[in-house]
């Protein structure tokens, strides 16, 4: 992991590069350009070929994986998933990821992800993996409420060494078959760092503790990793408007 220097310190720049392909994504892109290649040369269907690379490119870029750059603060939840905030709501803990870290009421904060969206996600805080829960289940639309009960997800808990847990919940949409975790319990994680994804097209919940609110407002875009969605502790609400 690169450490980003601090610019009182010393002069630094960027430059931006083109995201690679998360390796996961890799053997669907292949297939889809092979098909693109027997459909095109070996049939001779130019049309339904340039359809084949339009979609070569799409899965290739639905499966970008781009680096991002963590704000370096304890304090801070950073947004585990790149998308639309859209729905925020005082909520219970999911029973799956018990009691003793969950109990109580929290600020879900939901983070919609169209297959335009990168799906890589994110942990929103540095700590350890305490409990990873698969849960089977629909596949509706994940823009409604009750997909976090209804749909396919997979919740994650991540503890800080002072006894701070944040959950999160990956959840299966419409078009999503199938939810992948990058770690597993024990785990030691760094803010930002990658801790799963989802195919294709998806939701991902994040649970605030009661206390901190959101400093996200609804319609906001997010980006995994890099946007703060709170600060531990902070209970200030932010209002905004769309224009």
């Amino acid at each position: 992991m690169a450490e980003i220097q601090n610019p009182d310190s010393q002069l630094t720049a960027v430059k931006w590069r083109f995201p690679s392909v998360h390796p996961e994504g890799r053997k669907f892109t292949l297939i889809a350009a092979v098909a693109t290649l027997i459909v095109y040369t070996g049939f001779g269907w130019h049309f339904v070929g340039w359809l084949l690379v339009g979609l070569t490119i799409w899965v290739a870029a639905f499966f970008r994986d781009p680096i991002r750059t963590t704000p370096d603060d304890p304090s801070l939840i950073v947004a585990p998933a790149d998308g639309l905030i859209t729905m925020i709501t005082k909520v219970g803990g999911p029973p799956e990821l018990g009691s003793d870290g969950m109990s109580g009421s929290f600020t879900r904060v939901s983070i919609f992800m169209s297959v335009f969206d990168v799906h890589i996600n994110r942990s929103p805080i540095a700590g350890r993996i305490r409990r990873v829960a698969y849960v089977p289940g629909k596949f509706l639309n994940a823009d409604l409420d009750k997909a976090s009960e209804d749909n396919e997800r997979q919740h994650f808990l991540v503890q800080r060494e002072d006894g701070v847990a944040i959950g999160f919940t990956q959840i299966a949409g419409l078009v999503a078959r199938r939810i992948m975790a990058f770690v597993k319990e024990g785990d030691t994680v760094a803010a930002g760092e990658r801790i799963g994804l989802i195919r294709f097209g998806s939701r991902v919940d994040v649970y605030l503790p009661d206390g901190t609110a959101p400093q996200v407002l609804l319609g906001q875009r997010t980006i995994a990793g890099e946007t703060v969605l709170a600060t531990l502790g902070q209970a200030r609400v932010l209002t905004g408007s769309s224009q």
